[in-house]
């Protein structure tokens, strides 16, 4: 009689809320009120467009334009427009010390230098400083000004100290007038310090603006109409990619096959969502969507239910990219494996239609990141602590930065083989990001690795190595992944750069997930009842009302 197997302890993951909610989409509705709907988006871009480019319009009234229509999540209609307006006026050389800048003016004009790839000195900030280096205490009472100046600090870089205590100043003081503020700023400075602007998903701030803005009684009518309107305009797109993706998942039924699994279609279509909202990117964001949801289940093999053994061949299997390989897996292993391979196998049809085969070909290459999922694993299921700089090493690959990056580009034409090179070396935004990853998810998650008896974790890597307590490796781990949050910014700031900012776009975005995911410490992956439903909801089923 053969040995039982023995497993490591079954993560016993909640089933999908969803059901086959997203597979009801009504067609026939959706086209007619997208004819509608589009028809008068049309002319009120237009006018828009005018708002924007108007040469008669003071900058400072352009600059708070272009901040409430990217706010607002119709940006992506006028970049060619916002980036002529923001290099003609940062070409100006503004003469910030100049009074007649108050400091919501200076913050909002440096945050959105900065957003845009241009390194504008956070030296402005100095003239609010008092002679012991300390923000004046008058500022306490500019509500505005102070929040303007938080969501400005996040956009800080290595030894920006005046921005490190402007963060600090800025969060202490909203604190503790936050509760005496009316709406719309109330509601706007409470959202901050749960949600600052630069850490979250821009889709997300969106729908949470727009409903700010409609407030707001220097609101612009024209502005938030088309707000609205386009709001759901991509909504109605996103549900019909979502749809696709939740058809492909039914079909493929893998989850029935791995029950160990987590069933989590449309919260991997979430995130790939939250790495490009635009209708641009549709096909790319199926395509990743896809890609992440497969990337789950494996994920899951390793860290859920696999033994050591089967591990190893199911490494060497992926390692090799051979269905002939599939003889050697356990029964449970082959429909992962073949329907891996076939989905690679459709991308790169696709793609070598337009000449771009490569692409295909860096992204499997990140899929063999399962070697590092193998490592992880043996040390898991062995008890094995590995000193945390080993740890970590080998922890920065099962983030998946690389290969969500690499596979976000997939269906992007912007994406050239010199990028998917480019990023195969592992460049400092690429390896921030991950670090930011990892450390995020190894406070959050923390806790549900104990409690399944895993003594291998990064927070105990750590401790083991420096003689703490979990409190200040979880400190450690934040302070870590802060300074990395500083290395993107550097980063970003690349408008000298041959690299295309549509490039780096995604895996500042990548990084902002993690930020939203992992909100409170929390799993919202794992565990998505909390953190992602309502952000699924207001994006995928709700609609703005008009």
């Amino acid at each position: 009689m053969a040995a039982e197997i023995q497993r490591p302890i079954i993560a016993n993951f909640s089933p999908s809320m969803w059901g086959d909610q997203f597979l009801k989409l009504n067609s026939e509705a959706q086209v007619e009120e997208k004819e509608k709907y589009s028809k008068i988006v049309e002319v009120l871009k237009k006018e828009v467009r005018r708002m924007i480019t108007a040469r008669e319009t003071k900058m400072v009234d352009t600059m708070n334009l272009i901040d409430t229509v990217e706010r607002l999540g119709v940006s992506y209609h006028f970049q060619n427009e916002i980036e002529d307006k923001l290099q003609q006026f940062f070409d100006l050389n503004t003469d910030y010390s100049d009074r007649a800048y108050d400091l919501y003016t200076v913050a909002l004009h440096f945050r959105l230098f900065r957003q845009h790839g241009y390194r504008i000195s956070c030296d402005i900030f100095g003239r609010w400083k008092d002679g012991n280096g300390k923000f004046e205490e008058g500022l306490k009472s500019d509500a505005k000004g102070l929040l303007s100046l938080y969501e400005a600090s996040y956009l800080r870089t290595r030894g920006e100290t005046i921005l490190d205590d402007a963060l600090v100043f800025a969060t202490d003081s909203l604190k503790s007038i936050a509760p005496l503020l009316e709406a719309p700023l109330g509601k706007q400075v409470v959202h901050a310090l749960v949600q600052s602007l630069h850490f979250g998903i821009p889709r997300i701030e969106a729908r949470n603006f727009i409903s700010i803005y409609e407030e707001c009684e220097e609101r612009n009518e024209s502005l938030l109409r088309f707000a609205k309107l386009d709001y759901n305009l991509v909504q109605m797109l996103h549900k019909e990619e979502l749809r696709e993706v939740c058809r492909w998942w039914k079909e493929l039924d893998l989850i029935t096959k791995l029950p160990y699994a987590r069933d989590r279609v449309v919260e991997c279509f979430f995130w790939s969502m939250g790495g490009y909202h635009e209708p641009q990117y549709s096909r790319a964001r199926v395509m990743l969507a896809k890609s992440i949801a497969m990337a789950s289940l494996v994920d899951d093999t390793y860290d859920a239910y696999g033994t050591i053994e089967e591990l190893h061949v199911f490494t060497q299997a992926i390692d090799s990219w051979n269905i002939g390989e599939i003889e050697r897996l356990p029964g449970y292993m082959k429909p992962l494996y073949k329907a891996l391979l076939e989905l690679y196998e459709q991308f790169e049809q696709e793609l070598a239609k337009e000449g771009r085969s490569y692409a295909t070909c860096h992204t499997i290459e990140t899929v063999k990141l399962v070697r590092s999922y193998n490592v992880e694993s043996k040390w898991i299921i062995q008890g094995y602590l590995p000193h945390f700089e080993e740890y970590l090493k080998n922890a920065l690959n099962t983030t998946g930065g690389c290969y969500l990056a690499m596979t976000s580009w997939l269906g992007m034409e912007a994406a050239m083989k010199e990028d998917f090179e480019w990023l195969s070396k592992k460049p400092k935004i690429l390896v921030a990001s991950d670090i930011i990853s990892r450390l995020v998810d190894d406070v959050a998650s923390y806790e549900v690795e104990k409690n399944r008896g895993q003594v291998t974790t990064g927070i105990d890597c750590y401790m083991n190595d420096n003689g703490v307590k979990k409190e200040e490796a979880m400190d450690k781990f934040i302070e870590m992944s802060i300074n990395a949050w500083k290395d993107v910014n550097e980063e970003m700031l690349i408008r000298a750069s041959a690299r295309s900012c549509e490039v780096h776009m995604r895996i500042l975005n990548f990084t902002r997930m993690i930020e939203v995911v992992y909100k409170g410490n929390q799993d919202g992956y794992t565990k998505p009842e909390k953190v992602l439903k309502p952000h699924i909801i207001a994006l995928f089923v709700d609609p703005v009302q008009i």
